[in-house]
């Protein structure tokens, strides 16, 4: 490989950026919480204790970030004793009244799932300061009863388009979004900075479908529920050479995964990357045309918080998940593990450690500062 690199700034240790991300997450993340054999957090311990949580309007079942926070709020239930309740949106108007739900009925801690819940997150925890509130990919909200978990995503969506660049047979690949928002973008930047640091290292000339970070204009459903737009958008995609579509649009990712099922049955070679969690595990069909996912691990944050406050340990400092605290990660690649290079999964294994060393900085414009 290369020693330099035009687009990407480089140093010989950590950058200010990743310091600081370091120094956020000193008193918010870090290993999942052990057992207290002298009580505490113990399993069983904390029967009066309620953690609850609201999704946004993809629903608890979207196999993505929704199912993967309710799955933290599901093990925090079995490890540590606490009572659970949760309020499933449907829609946006949704937000405000099973937020105030879940304060009504006496929530310790409520988990708000989702950027477009922080107008509501912001005015309730204001309205309630003797409630505590978590809310995921939102970094917005200065009060000290609300802690943000947010991830930086672009580090681990860098090596999915390294390897989509590595591993595509027409030499164009895509992605798309749900919403034009920053925690939708920073997958759809560090997927194109992959791509870009793939061809200036190896002189290709791999083209990017449906985002262009310069000007930050891509290709959006606005929204995360229409399924059959996503199918449709990938078929798009297809026709124009497309042989690997990231979708970055919760359950609207099901439809890409329908466009590529159907196109795989008619004789072509095309796969997806999913995000948010392990699509082989999660997304229910298509798992073998799964390149990769480009991961947060929601889940385990989720049960971190909860542990913290029913320890009496609540702040309100930013979980920042990373690569290094492996807050983000990239999935295994399952059945397209014979299509990797074992040369190639070397060199991932590189370019990681070079962006947790600050030698490589993913730079998007919705990185957590």
């Amino acid at each position: 490989m290369k020693n330099s690199l035009s687009r990407f700034s480089r140093g010989t240790g950590l950058s200010a950026a990743v310091l600081g991300a370091s120094a956020l997450v000193l008193s918010g993340c870090g290993a999942p919480p052990a057992e207290d054999a002298s009580g505490g957090s113990e399993a069983g311990a904390n029967p009066d204790y309620l953690g609850c949580i609201v999704s946004d309007s993809g629903g608890f079942d979207d196999r993505s970030f929704n199912q993967s926070s309710y799955e933290g709020l599901q093990m925090a239930q079995s490890d540590l004793g606490i009572q659970t309740n949760e309020a499933e949106s449907q829609a946006q108007t949704d937000f405000g009244p099973n937020v105030d739900a879940m304060v009504a009925d006496g929530c310790n801690l409520i988990i708000t799932v989702g950027f477009l819940l922080a107008d509501t997150t912001r005015d309730t925890a204001e309205a309630n300061t003797e409630t505590n509130f978590a809310i995921i990919d939102d970094n917005s909200i200065d009060l000290p009863n609300v802690k943000p978990i947010i991830y930086d995503t672009a580090e681990a969506a860098f090596l999915a388009g390294y390897a989509a660049a590595a591993t595509t047979e027409t030499g164009t690949v895509a992605t798309y979004g749900g919403v034009n928002i920053p925690t939708v973008t920073i997958f759809m930047d560090g997927f194109a900075e992959g791509v870009d640091y793939y061809n200036e290292e190896n002189d290709g000339d791999v083209e990017l479908l449906g985002w262009d970070q310069d000007s930050q204009n891509g290709t959006f459903i606005g929204n995360f529920e229409d399924a059959a737009a996503g199918k449709t958008n990938t078929q798009n995609f297809i026709n124009e050479g497309a042989d690997i579509i990231m979708p970055v649009a919760g359950p609207v990712g099901s439809g890409t995964l329908d466009a590529v099922i159907e196109a795989n049955a008619a004789g072509e070679d095309v796969k997806a990357v999913w995000v948010d969690s392990d699509g082989y595990e999660t997304a229910g069909k298509g798992q073998e045309f799964i390149l990769t996912s480009v991961m947060k691990l929601m889940g385990d944050a989720v049960e971190e918080v909860i542990t913290n406050d029913v320890d009496g340990e609540f702040d309100n400092s930013p979980y920042v998940g990373t690569l290094e605290n492996g807050g983000v990660a990239l999935a295994p690649f399952h059945d397209q593990e014979a299509n990797v290079p074992a040369e190639l999964q070397t060199t991932l294994d590189d370019l990681e450690a070079q962006i947790i060393s600050g030698d490589i900085t993913v730079d998007s414009a919705a990185s957590p500062q």
